[in-house]
């Protein structure tokens, strides 16, 4: 991605004209959520610049020159509720570190948190149900991503079986999606904290965390060639993450 990410940060990059930080986020205002906090890093201004001047980017607007406070906007967009809190989590902050920072605009109820680069189309109700249920600190969700390459079945004297074009693997991987309860706080000790090392590690050693299992869409955007093919996607006229109207 480097192509995309030397002037902004990774979840900034455009898909179909939007940042995929946009396209994650109607995902989870379609299900009800409109307050969101999002942790910064890498060119954090860039994030802040996109919010603070979203009415101006998506709406007609007038204004006096010389008085910024004047600005009028006209019409509506579908995020005027959207309560977004940008927190600067620190430029090399890990991922448990940055949860940890963002505490004091979280409170004391559970929250969902997700990665800020790939889309899926999570049954985000259901998720929820299934966390109040279980009754632990953490869910994550889970999906089995397609293999990158095409499989060979062979026969024990080397006769290829079959040809199976990039299936399913049968392992299950983690893609973000988790619900955390306040405590999970506990389990994150600093800004050199990663999330996916001791953190989830211990809450998994201390029967605390249940996996949410996705059977849908989930594709991340690691690579020039993954960002093509979400736009490919896009403008097919029917994304499979796009839930909303």
């Amino acid at each position: 991605m480097r192509e995309e990410t030397e002037f902004r940060p990774k979840p900034m990059v455009e898909v179909g004209g939007r940042p995929v930080l946009w396209h994650i986020m109607k995902i989870l205002g379609h299900h009800g959520i409109s307050e969101f906090v999002v942790c910064t890093g890498y060119k954090s201004e860039y994030v802040k610049n996109y919010f603070c001047n979203y009415g101006v980017s998506n709406l007609d607007f007038t204004l006096t020159l010389g008085d910024q406070s004047s600005i009028r906007h006209h019409g509506s967009h579908d995020e005027f509720n959207w309560r977004v809190t940008v927190a600067d989590t620190g430029l090399s902050t890990m991922t448990g570190g940055r949860i940890k920072r963002i505490r004091k605009y979280v409170g004391d109820e559970p929250f969902l948190c997700t990665y800020g680069d790939g889309i899926a189309n999570v049954d985000i109700p259901a998720l929820l149900e299934f966390h109040r249920a279980h009754g632990k600190l953490a869910t994550v969700t889970a999906t089995q991503p397609m293999s990158r390459f095409g499989v060979i079945d062979l026969e024990q004297d080397g006769v290829v079986a079959t040809f199976r074009e990039k299936p399913k693997t049968e392992d299950w991987i983690n893609i973000g999606y988790f619900i955390f309860e306040p405590e999970v706080f506990d389990y994150i000790e600093g800004d050199d904290t990663v999330l996916e090392d001791q953190p989830l590690l211990k809450l998994a050693k201390d029967g605390q965390i249940a996996a949410f299992t996705h059977h849908g869409f989930w594709q991340p955007m690691d690579t020039f060639r993954e960002s093509q093919m979400l736009n490919n996607l896009w403008d097919s006229g029917t994304p499979p993450w796009k839930v909303w109207n």
